[in-house]
């Protein structure tokens, strides 16, 4: 397993392929079996999820700096 991948537990994929399917079946009236929600969930881990992991890392780093930049405000 590549250390750079997302880990997600069985019960949170089973809730995502859940997701998956019922979006299909109201907003475009198809109904997908399993097997299709999975290889859509695994699409969207592999190419979309890291851009949210790196924005999420990114916005993290620049919480931090903002409180960093306050705690020094309170030098005497």
């Amino acid at each position: 397993m590549n250390n750079n991948e997302i880990k997600i537990s069985k019960e949170k994929r089973d809730e995502m392929i859940s997701a998956i399917k019922t979006y299909f079946s109201k907003e475009r009236d198809e109904e997908l079996g399993d097997l299709a929600a999975l290889l859509i969930l695994d699409f969207f881990i592999e190419k979309l999820a890291p851009e949210f992991y790196n924005q999420g890392v990114y916005d993290s780093y620049n919480y931090m700096i903002d409180r960093i930049e306050d705690l020094l405000a309170i030098q005497k």
